[in-house]
């Protein structure tokens, strides 16, 4: 399988991906507007972003360092160890990784030859290596069998012997034993690697060379150095996946930092001068990562929903001891006329087996992981999906171990956890849910806080009045639908509530903020007075009344006459009624000048004609004046039904053969005048 590696260095954190080779040519994305990053889409065309990793320079990975330690305390109920080694955390050492020189150790279970109280004491000094990065909680996972990884072989100084990498086919395992034959080890061993496939004799004399100095210095570092403290620091991200994983497999890896690029090419000449031409610098002006589609892949990877080809998706939800994914259809409806229901299963099953292992490695998700395919009637569907998904697993490097799948649709499945995770090192759980993923609705929560204003009314029978700083989304529980909650809540408790608070409260935010008279707190409440001139942002149109828009400052609304056409700009405005949690107010110009804005014509249509035997004066009558305006300067239920009249009238404003004219309706203030209708005589 073709491959590619990409290495980004910033300021703050170096990303590396890795692309494997699809089989098919990869469109450009959909999501991408513009022609230019259409055409750097298919840079990565036909590869697919299979792994990613991502360091900080605040959260840089332990794994793999060596640190002279002192021992804090000696456990034999859990025969282990924890060891203080510099960091803020102990770090945990079982009896299994302890290895002294002539100490053999037995595996843990019956006819254990030594106790771990036997072995280590309080105070002494050992090196350890971290094997497994502090996760959440837990401190570090330590180990005394230290060992230093080159390109293609790792030496461990206590050990004895050769080993080679079970990942590689048979045939090249032996000519791999054969090579490194009598090789002169001093007084360590080897393991030799999968990056090793291919190389030659001479490739492991070299290296085995740079491997004991390393030692050499690791021993004089130890010697001169107190405990607790770092001795040997392992590589940094771009130079440890380019030694653990470039190899002839791999087509080219890209850089697009200089001062990297010279330090993979100082490291590949030395260790593998063959593939040295390899490593390319990124030539262009643009983003690497983008021009690849690698940040949308990133962006993706915090989504619970992955969907499949077909049209079904994968559920990926975390748990703190495992995590679950849930394989759903979707709107995948089988293919062709003769497909049946367990077809239609099978190769939704098939696709998400692919989909599953590709996102363990892309996310770095380990632990226990429990799938859960849909369920197949037919033995050999259920036989199908655990091949594709044991294929598809051999191109993980992280060790891991599948169970068979259940009758249920069950697999069970264990891959190892070294580090954080893409989901751990990018995101951090939410701070109002804590991570769970639920809050309590906005219903919930007036309704606990009614309960505990009810409770604060008893406690302070003195006090008249309350002014109370929630959410406005709480806020809208109480005074929505005619204000009837919290005309209940006064009624009962026979106090007076006043609400205040923005959108940035946590929504379950409560807190009373000032007690006294009912006038006192109306007066801080109210945040406008009539007459005010306050620049706002209208919103939306209102929803009842056509053509006035309307404008929310920290859940207090403020409507605003004739401003419908001006939704989404800000503009100055005159408070001219406020209420408790409304007002009303009028548009104002540059100048401060109010802005009257008639209310839209009716549809202009053609009169209608009566036979002329009609009563021209029938019906008519003279019309009354009408000054009613209520009390937050809308028109009364008379101006909504003449109003309503006035639409029923023509354009011309003839109705029933009559002619009127034209009548002009104030929206704000002032006075509507009519004139009674003259009769003329009929054609």
């Amino acid at each position: 399988m073709k491959k590619q590696v990409l290495v980004s260095v910033d300021r703050a954190e170096t990303r590396v991906a890795l692309l494997e080779a699809t089989g098919t040519p990869a469109a450009p994305s959909p999501s991408r507007a513009s022609s230019r990053k259409r055409t750097d889409a298919r840079l990565g065309a036909g590869y697919r972003i299979a792994e990613l990793y991502i360091e900080r320079r605040g959260s840089r990975s332990i794994v793999g360092n060596i640190y002279k330690g002192k021992v804090e305390a000696v456990l034999p109920g859990l025969e282990a160890a924890f060891v203080d080694f510099g960091l803020e955390k102990n770090g945990f050492l079982h009896v299994d990784e302890i290895v002294m020189p002539g100490v053999q150790v037995a595996k843990r279970g019956r006819g254990a030859a030594r106790q771990i109280s036997s072995l280590l004491k309080v105070g002494q000094e050992i090196v350890v290596q971290v094997v497994k990065d502090p996760l959440k909680t837990k401190g570090a996972r330590l180990s005394m069998e230290v060992t230093i990884a080159g390109r293609y072989m790792v030496y461990g100084p206590t050990g004895e012997g050769i080993g080679v990498s079970r990942r590689l086919e048979q045939r090249e395992r032996e000519r791999l034993r054969r090579a490194t034959a009598k090789l002169d080890l001093g007084s360590g061993g080897v393991i030799v690697r999968t990056a090793a496939h291919g190389a030659a004799r001479e490739d492991f004399e070299r290296e085995l060379l740079y491997l004991h100095k390393l030692n050499e210095v690791l021993e004089s570092r130890v010697a001169e150095t107190v405990a607790p403290a770092l001795v040997f620091q392992e590589a940094d991200l771009s130079v440890r996946v380019v030694r653990d994983i470039f190899s002839a497999h791999f087509e080219r890896a890209i850089v697009d930092d200089e001062r990297q690029y010279n330090r993979l090419v100082s490291f590949l000449t030395r260790t593998a001068p063959e593939l040295v031409a390899r490593v390319e610098l990124w030539g262009r002006d643009d983003d690497m990562f983008e021009a690849y589609g690698v940040d949308a892949v990133i962006d993706q990877a915090l989504s619970r929903r992955v969907d499949l080809p077909s049209g079904g998706y994968l559920m990926i939800d975390h748990a703190e001891a495992l995590t679950v994914i849930d394989v759903n259809s979707g709107s995948f409806i089988g293919r062709g006329k003769d497909a049946g229901l367990e077809e239609t299963i099978t190769q939704t099953n098939l696709e998400a087996a692919d989909a599953v292992v590709n996102q363990l490695r892309l996310r770095d998700i380990g632990g226990i992981v429990v799938i859960d395919f849909i369920d197949m009637a037919r033995a050999r569907n259920r036989d199908a999906v655990m091949k594709t998904l044991r294929k598809a697993l051999e191109q993980d490097r992280t060790k891991t171990f599948t169970a068979e799948i259940s009758a249920l649709g069950l697999v069970e499945m264990t891959r190892q956890n070294v580090t954080d995770g893409l989901r751990d090192i990018i995101g951090r759980p939410c701070p109002t849910c804590n991570g769970d993923g639920m809050i309590r609705s906005e219903e919930t929560l007036s309704i606990s806080f009614e309960r505990r204003l009810r409770e604060l009314a008893a406690a302070k029978p003195d006090v008249e009045a309350f002014l109370v700083q929630v959410n406005p989304a709480i806020t809208a529980e109480f005074t929505g639908q005619e204000a009837r909650m919290l005309n209940e809540l006064e009624e009962r408790t026979g106090k007076f509530f006043h609400f205040e608070g923005s959108d940035g409260l946590p929504l379950d935010h409560f807190a009373i903020t000032f007690e006294g008279t009912r006038e006192e707190v109306q007066e801080r409440a109210v945040p406008f007075r009539a007459g005010d001139e306050v620049l706002v942002e209208i919103v939306e149109p209102h929803m009842y009344i056509a053509g006035d828009g309307v404008a929310k400052i920290d859940g207090y609304l403020v409507s605003i006459a004739g401003a419908a056409a001006h939704v989404g700009e800000k503009r100055l405005v005159r408070i001219q009624q406020a209420e408790r949690t409304a007002a009303t107010a009028l548009l104002l110009d540059e100048s401060g000048e109010v802005i009257v804005s008639a209310p839209p014509a009716p549809p202009a249509r053609a009169p209608r004609r009566r036979p002329p035997t009609r009563d021209a004066n029938q019906g008519n009558g003279s019309e009354q004046a009408s000054d009613q305006r209520n009390g937050s300067g809308r028109a009364s239920d008379q101006d909504k039904a003449d109003g309503a009249q006035d639409d029923a009238e023509g354009a011309d404003g003839t109705a029933d053969g009559l002619q009127s004219k034209p009548r002009r309706r104030g929206r704000r203030g002032g006075r509507r005048r009519s004139t009674a209708k003259a009769a003329v005589p009929s054609e």
